[in-house]
Protein backbone atom coordinates (compact mmCIF):
# COMPACT_ATOMS: atom_id res chain seq x y z
CA UNK A 1 0.00 0.00 0.00
CA UNK A 2 1.12 3.38 -1.09
CA UNK A 3 1.96 5.96 1.73
CA UNK A 4 0.42 9.32 2.09
CA UNK A 5 1.58 12.14 4.61
CA UNK A 6 -0.90 15.23 4.92
CA UNK A 7 0.30 17.69 7.07
CA UNK A 8 -2.18 19.60 9.05
CA UNK A 9 -4.35 17.26 8.84
CA UNK A 10 -7.19 17.87 11.55
CA UNK A 11 -9.45 19.92 10.02
CA UNK A 12 -10.59 21.87 7.01
CA UNK A 13 -9.00 21.65 4.16
CA UNK A 14 -6.09 19.14 5.38
CA UNK A 15 -9.34 16.94 6.73
CA UNK A 16 -10.53 16.80 3.03
CA UNK A 17 -7.52 15.70 1.44
CA UNK A 18 -6.74 13.36 3.77
CA UNK A 19 -10.26 11.46 3.54
CA UNK A 20 -10.08 11.62 -0.60
CA UNK A 21 -6.23 9.90 -0.14
CA UNK A 22 -7.84 7.30 2.09
CA UNK A 23 -10.66 6.64 -0.80
CA UNK A 24 -8.29 6.53 -3.01
CA UNK A 25 -6.43 3.63 -1.60
CA UNK A 26 -3.73 5.26 -0.15
CA UNK A 27 -2.45 4.45 3.63
CA UNK A 28 -2.69 8.19 5.26
CA UNK A 29 -0.87 9.52 7.71
CA UNK A 30 -2.66 12.23 9.25
CA UNK A 31 -0.54 15.09 11.02
CA UNK A 32 -1.75 17.36 13.79
CA UNK A 33 0.82 19.86 15.69
CA UNK A 34 -2.00 20.66 19.14
CA UNK A 35 -5.30 19.55 17.73
CA UNK A 36 -5.07 15.92 18.50
CA UNK A 37 -9.24 15.86 18.70
CA UNK A 38 -9.55 16.47 14.96
CA UNK A 39 -6.93 14.45 14.08
CA UNK A 40 -9.08 11.61 15.54
CA UNK A 41 -11.54 13.34 14.14
CA UNK A 42 -9.97 12.43 10.74
CA UNK A 43 -9.25 8.99 11.15
CA UNK A 44 -11.71 8.14 12.88
CA UNK A 45 -14.20 9.31 9.58
CA UNK A 46 -11.88 7.23 7.25
CA UNK A 47 -11.67 4.10 9.26
CA UNK A 48 -15.70 4.03 9.08
CA UNK A 49 -15.22 4.64 5.56
CA UNK A 50 -12.96 0.66 5.16
CA UNK A 51 -9.99 3.72 4.82
CA UNK A 52 -6.40 2.87 6.10
CA UNK A 53 -5.11 5.68 8.53
CA UNK A 54 -3.02 6.59 11.22
CA UNK A 55 -2.53 9.84 13.04
CA UNK A 56 1.36 11.09 14.09
CA UNK A 57 2.00 14.53 15.96
CA UNK A 58 5.14 16.37 15.52
CA UNK A 59 6.10 20.53 15.43
CA UNK A 60 6.53 21.35 11.62
CA UNK A 61 8.77 23.68 12.38
CA UNK A 62 10.80 21.31 14.80
CA UNK A 63 13.59 19.43 12.54
CA UNK A 64 14.29 16.84 15.43
CA UNK A 65 10.74 16.49 15.82
CA UNK A 66 10.76 15.67 11.90
CA UNK A 67 13.43 13.50 12.05
CA UNK A 68 12.06 11.59 14.88
CA UNK A 69 9.15 11.31 13.24
CA UNK A 70 11.03 9.63 10.05
CA UNK A 71 12.88 7.28 12.10
CA UNK A 72 9.73 5.82 14.25
CA UNK A 73 7.58 5.31 10.94
CA UNK A 74 10.55 3.50 8.97
CA UNK A 75 10.69 1.18 12.29
CA UNK A 76 7.07 0.53 12.20
CA UNK A 77 7.14 0.01 8.25
CA UNK A 78 9.53 -1.70 7.45
CA UNK A 79 10.74 -1.13 3.75
CA UNK A 80 8.40 1.21 2.77
CA UNK A 81 8.21 4.65 2.50
CA UNK A 82 5.82 7.80 2.15
CA UNK A 83 5.91 8.38 -1.67
CA UNK A 84 3.38 11.33 -1.00
CA UNK A 85 3.83 14.20 0.69
CA UNK A 86 1.36 17.36 0.76
CA UNK A 87 2.50 20.06 3.04
CA UNK A 88 -0.58 21.23 4.17
CA UNK A 89 -0.12 22.62 7.56
CA UNK A 90 0.16 26.26 8.10
CA UNK A 91 0.11 29.44 10.25
CA UNK A 92 -1.44 32.89 9.47
CA UNK A 93 -1.01 36.05 11.80
CA UNK A 94 -2.18 38.91 10.22
CA UNK A 95 -1.44 42.85 11.09
CA UNK A 96 -0.67 45.25 8.54
CA UNK A 97 3.35 45.72 8.45
CA UNK A 98 4.11 49.07 10.28
CA UNK A 99 2.24 47.47 13.25
CA UNK A 100 3.75 43.44 12.63
CA UNK A 101 5.95 42.44 15.40
CA UNK A 102 9.14 39.98 14.94
CA UNK A 103 7.42 37.23 16.60
CA UNK A 104 4.53 37.51 13.64
CA UNK A 105 6.72 37.41 10.91
CA UNK A 106 9.39 34.50 12.15
CA UNK A 107 6.61 32.34 13.68
CA UNK A 108 4.73 32.22 10.04
CA UNK A 109 8.13 32.06 8.29
CA UNK A 110 9.01 29.18 10.06
CA UNK A 111 6.03 27.11 10.12
CA UNK A 112 4.90 27.81 6.41
CA UNK A 113 8.51 28.37 4.53
CA UNK A 114 10.78 26.66 6.78
CA UNK A 115 8.20 23.83 7.91
CA UNK A 116 8.31 23.47 4.07
CA UNK A 117 11.98 22.46 3.85
CA UNK A 118 12.58 20.66 6.97
CA UNK A 119 10.12 18.06 5.85
CA UNK A 120 10.63 17.21 2.38
CA UNK A 121 14.20 17.49 2.57
CA UNK A 122 13.77 14.42 5.05
CA UNK A 123 11.42 12.40 2.77
CA UNK A 124 13.00 13.59 -0.36
CA UNK A 125 16.26 10.88 -0.45
CA UNK A 126 13.82 7.61 -0.40
CA UNK A 127 11.54 9.34 -3.04
CA UNK A 128 14.81 10.06 -5.01
CA UNK A 129 16.28 6.32 -4.38
CA UNK A 130 12.75 4.50 -5.32
CA UNK A 131 12.56 6.79 -8.26
CA UNK A 132 8.70 7.59 -7.81
CA UNK A 133 7.60 10.74 -5.83
CA UNK A 134 4.23 13.12 -5.18
CA UNK A 135 4.97 16.74 -3.44
CA UNK A 136 2.48 18.50 -3.28
CA UNK A 137 2.35 22.06 -1.92
CA UNK A 138 -0.65 23.47 -0.60
CA UNK A 139 0.24 27.68 -1.20
CA UNK A 140 -2.14 29.95 -1.30
CA UNK A 141 -3.81 32.83 -3.24
CA UNK A 142 -2.41 35.44 -0.97
CA UNK A 143 1.05 34.36 -2.43
CA UNK A 144 0.45 34.73 -5.92
CA UNK A 145 -1.64 37.90 -5.74
CA UNK A 146 -0.19 39.23 -2.32
CA UNK A 147 -2.96 40.49 0.28
CA UNK A 148 -3.01 43.67 2.36
CA UNK A 149 -2.65 42.63 6.00
CA UNK A 150 -0.58 39.10 4.69
CA UNK A 151 2.90 40.33 4.11
CA UNK A 152 4.06 37.33 6.19
CA UNK A 153 1.89 35.05 4.93
CA UNK A 154 2.65 36.03 1.05
CA UNK A 155 5.62 36.03 1.48
CA UNK A 156 6.22 32.54 2.94
CA UNK A 157 3.74 31.80 0.38
CA UNK A 158 5.43 32.78 -2.36
CA UNK A 159 8.68 31.72 -1.54
CA UNK A 160 7.27 28.03 -1.09
CA UNK A 161 5.90 28.74 -4.92
CA UNK A 162 9.17 29.04 -6.04
CA UNK A 163 10.84 26.34 -4.37
CA UNK A 164 8.06 23.82 -5.93
CA UNK A 165 9.50 25.37 -9.40
CA UNK A 166 12.87 25.01 -8.28
CA UNK A 167 12.47 21.58 -6.82
CA UNK A 168 10.63 20.18 -9.79
CA UNK A 169 13.27 20.91 -12.44
CA UNK A 170 15.90 19.11 -9.27
CA UNK A 171 14.41 15.87 -9.34
CA UNK A 172 12.25 15.36 -12.41
CA UNK A 173 14.50 12.77 -13.39
CA UNK A 174 13.62 10.79 -10.66
CA UNK A 175 10.32 10.48 -11.34
CA UNK A 176 9.64 12.96 -8.66
CA UNK A 177 6.53 15.52 -9.51
CA UNK A 178 6.60 18.73 -7.38
CA UNK A 179 3.32 20.80 -8.04
CA UNK A 180 1.36 23.10 -5.74
CA UNK A 181 -1.80 23.71 -5.19
CA UNK A 182 -3.55 27.68 -4.30
CA UNK A 183 -6.54 27.70 -2.83
CA UNK A 184 -8.69 31.40 -2.48
CA UNK A 185 -11.37 31.47 -0.57
CA UNK A 186 -12.35 28.20 1.37
CA UNK A 187 -15.16 27.40 3.59
CA UNK A 188 -13.00 26.71 6.59
CA UNK A 189 -12.46 27.65 10.21
CA UNK A 190 -9.84 29.77 8.85
CA UNK A 191 -12.38 31.98 6.78
CA UNK A 192 -15.19 31.67 9.30
CA UNK A 193 -15.49 35.16 10.19
CA UNK A 194 -14.86 36.63 7.07
CA UNK A 195 -18.01 38.34 5.21
CA UNK A 196 -19.16 35.79 2.43
CA UNK A 197 -21.94 38.33 1.72
CA UNK A 198 -19.48 41.30 0.81
CA UNK A 199 -16.33 38.98 -0.24
CA UNK A 200 -18.46 36.62 -3.32
CA UNK A 201 -18.92 40.01 -5.14
CA UNK A 202 -15.59 39.78 -6.16
CA UNK A 203 -15.61 36.58 -7.21
CA UNK A 204 -16.35 35.42 -10.67
CA UNK A 205 -17.93 31.80 -9.58
CA UNK A 206 -20.02 33.92 -6.59
CA UNK A 207 -19.42 31.66 -3.84
CA UNK A 208 -15.99 30.47 -1.19
CA UNK A 209 -14.96 27.21 -2.47
CA UNK A 210 -15.20 23.28 -0.44
CA UNK A 211 -12.45 21.76 1.33
CA UNK A 212 -13.58 18.25 -1.19
CA UNK A 213 -13.15 20.91 -4.22
CA UNK A 214 -9.47 21.15 -3.18
CA UNK A 215 -8.52 17.47 -2.27
CA UNK A 216 -9.82 16.95 -5.72
CA UNK A 217 -7.20 18.73 -7.23
CA UNK A 218 -4.69 17.27 -4.57
CA UNK A 219 -5.53 13.66 -5.08
CA UNK A 220 -5.38 13.83 -8.74
CA UNK A 221 -1.60 15.25 -8.41
CA UNK A 222 -1.07 12.37 -6.23
CA UNK A 223 -2.27 9.75 -8.69
CA UNK A 224 -0.45 8.40 -11.52
CA UNK A 225 -2.55 10.53 -13.88
CA UNK A 226 -0.61 13.37 -13.53
CA UNK A 227 2.63 11.71 -14.44
CA UNK A 228 3.61 14.10 -16.88
CA UNK A 229 2.93 17.52 -14.81
CA UNK A 230 5.28 19.34 -12.72
CA UNK A 231 6.46 22.18 -11.13
CA UNK A 232 3.01 23.70 -11.42
CA UNK A 233 0.52 25.77 -9.27
CA UNK A 234 -2.88 25.32 -9.88
CA UNK A 235 -5.39 27.57 -8.51
CA UNK A 236 -8.73 26.55 -6.61
CA UNK A 237 -10.17 30.38 -6.26
CA UNK A 238 -13.37 30.49 -7.92
CA UNK A 239 -11.89 32.84 -10.41
CA UNK A 240 -10.84 35.92 -8.28
CA UNK A 241 -7.94 36.09 -9.55
CA UNK A 242 -6.24 34.34 -12.85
Amino acid sequence: MRNALVTGGSGGIGQAICIKLASSGFHVLVHYNRNEAGAEETLKTIEEAGGSAEITGFDIGSKKEINDFYESFKKDHPGEYIDVLVNNAGKSADNLMIFMSDEEWESVIDINLNGFFYLTKALLKDMIVKKYGRIINVVSLSGIKGLPGQTNYSAAKAGVIAATKALAQEVGKKHVTVNAVAPGYIKTKMTENLDESQLKKFIPLNRFGLPDEVAEVVEFLASDRSSYITGEVISVNGGIYT
